[in-house]
């Protein structure tokens, strides 16, 4: 195979995964074509409903947070979540959420008290794709193949040689690349071609959903509006989305443990019973789909220079919005690291630590996601039939089931521990010390500086955020201006490495900043922490930039 190269990264696929690594790599300097099967500005799926606050972290870095945020629902939207015997219906509780006007500002709700620079955003894909991809698309850099496909691939130790179909002409071509990194959703043709399967619970729910178009719906509602309505009533259990916060609705029901098949279910009376009209009610189907929750990981992210990230390397139902969520912290998990190698100060073997990072989450977070669908099979299967009589039975049924759905959801709407509290424990590329770090729920964290945790956020005094200042690479936060850090200035530069020192008043940091010196990844994750410098510099920017990657560096004393 020859040694040139047609592009550093070739992607497949241009969903918000592959779009969100794009726009990260070429960030980084290096060229990134990619391939989609799709009509470039095709309409998306109506799926994906919430960009997580982790995400938005990550896109403001990359400037594309405000133009997000300026979009999906109307600005004075509440973006809460309520639940009622149907969706036009008696209300059980609510879940109060800011919309977007007064989503930096508000202190109503039990999100709006996170310590982020970006609080989450509620968003359709239908929205949310469209700006990330014209925004990648216009970066120098990229090189978008719409309405192609890959047909096979072969790998050498300098590169990969992909074979693309364009479905228009029936042409094929070939493209060489650095690395190849499959974005290409559940059924990925990448994940299958190198050799990876998924393991796991092929079905935990089967769900109708049905995108709408109801003008006559909004003028219905009882109260204030909503983002998500749960219909719970004993004939049919489901949930609505706003989509456009006027006339458009995402109605998914949810299929009964009795009814394993989808052709047994009457979707159009499902949907009259989630909604609470009757047979009269005029409303269009713009589109639907008939999909499977699963929790499903492939037994591998690699083969040596070919990656698979977002659902291409794991499904699972999507509670607390991390299904592409967790898809885009695969990919820019990977831009980094690679992004690290192609500009040269970062090891070939930096790369081991996406699989050591990335697997574990992903098996983490599934359980949580099918723990809490476990959860909501049973609740659906327990209203009790009564729920809406209008007496003293009906009223404590719909308090009872108020309260449970309260507790149970709020750690999925306004998950503060899926966002900030995973941590990489087994990086090769991270420098543990005797700490463990701290347990979290979907709901729940604890903020920390063990090495691995995602670094605690913080404003500083010229009013930027911590995650603002994080330079490409490494980031030293030094807590005591007298702690000499010549030595780790002078190892980083001899090595190409990419080293920010930032001066810290201790009195402006969290309580979890415990030591004079913190190292913290490009990512926000703590690589280190220590209150002298080790011994060896050297030594410890080689394991920082992968050199010594197979056998991590001890923690200093």
């Amino acid at each position: 195979m020859p040694t040139t190269h047609d592009t550093d990264v070739l992607v497949i696929g241009a969903g918000p995964v592959g779009l969100s690594f794009a726009m990260d790599q070429v960030a980084r300097g290096s060229r990134v074509t990619l391939v989609e099967v799709r009509r470039y500005a095709e309409p998306p799926s109506v799926k994906c409903n919430h960009v997580a606050s982790r995400t938005m972290e990550r896109f403001r870095k990359l400037g594309v947070a405000t133009k997000l945020r300026n979009a999906g629902l109307p600005e004075d939207y509440p973006n809460d979540v309520v639940f009622r015997t149907a969706m036009t219906g008696q209300e059980l509780t609510r879940i109060p959420i800011p919309g977007r006007r007064e989503r930096y500002t508000s202190k109503v709700g039990p999100d709006t008290h996170w310590q982020t620079p970006e609080p989450p955003h509620r968003i359709n894909q239908i929205y949310l794709e469209p700006i990330l991809l014209e925004h990648t698309a216009a970066l120098p850099g990229i090189t978008l193949l719409n309405r192609t496909q890959l047909q096979s691939y072969r790998q050498d130790s300098t590169g990969v040689e992909a074979v693309l179909l364009d479905l228009d002409t029936q042409q094929t071509r070939t493209l060489r690349a650095k690395y190849l990194v499959g974005c290409d959703g559940g059924s990925s043709s990448v994940r299958k071609m190198m050799g990876a399967t998924l393991e796991g619970t092929p079905v935990i729910q089967q769900v109708q959903s049905t995108y709408i178009r109801a003008p006559g719906l909004k003028a219905l509602l009882p109260g204030q509006p909503a983002w998500c309505y749960y219909s719970v009533n004993p004939r049919r259990c489901g949930t609505v989305f706003a989509i456009d916060g006027q006339t458009t609705w995402l109605v998914h029901n949810h299929l009964k443990p009795t009814e394993p098949e989808f052709d047994t279910v009457d979707r159009d009376q499902a949907i009259r019973n989630i909604l609470g009209v009757g047979p009269d009610f005029e409303y269009e189907v713009i589109s639907k789909e008939d999909w499977v929750g699963r929790r499903l990981v492939a037994t591998r992210f690699r083969d040596r220079r070919v990656f698979i990230a977002g659902d291409a390397a794991h499904l699972w139902v999507p509670y607390a919005g991390y299904g592409m969520n967790a898809g885009i912290a695969d990919a820019l998990n990977l831009s980094w690291l690679m992004g690290a190698v192609l500009q040269g100060w970062g090891h070939e073997d930096m790369l081991q630590a996406y699989e050591a990072e990335r697997q574990p989450i992903t098996q983490q977070v599934s359980h949580f996601a099918m723990d809490h669908a476990a959860k909501m099979i049973r609740a659906r299967s327990a209203v009790p039939d009564h729920i809406e009589a209008d007496d003293d039975a009906g009223r404590a049924a719909r308090e009872h089931m108020g309260r449970e759905a309260y507790e149970l959801n709020v750690q999925q709407f306004c998950c503060e521990g899926l966002n900030y509290g995973y941590y990489y424990d087994q990086s090769p590329i991270i420098v543990y010390d005797d700490e463990t770090p701290p347990a979290y729920s979907m709901g729940s964290f604890t903020a920390s500086t063990v090495p691995g945790c995602r670094a605690p956020h913080f404003w500083l005094p010229d009013g930027r955020s911590l995650y603002d200042a994080l330079g490409q690479g490494y980031t030293l936060l030094r807590l005591n201006p007298k702690v000499a850090v010549s030595a780790l200035v002078q190892a980083a530069a001899a090595s190409g490495m990419p080293l920010t020192v930032l001066d810290i008043a201790q009195t402006d940091v969290p309580q979890a900043y415990r030591h004079a010196l913190v190292l913290v990844r490009e990512d926000q994750h703590i690589a280190w922490r220590g209150d002298a410098l080790p011994e060896d510099a050297n030594r410890w920017v080689a394991m920082l930039c992968g050199a010594q990657a197979k056998t991590p560096l001890a923690q200093a004393a």
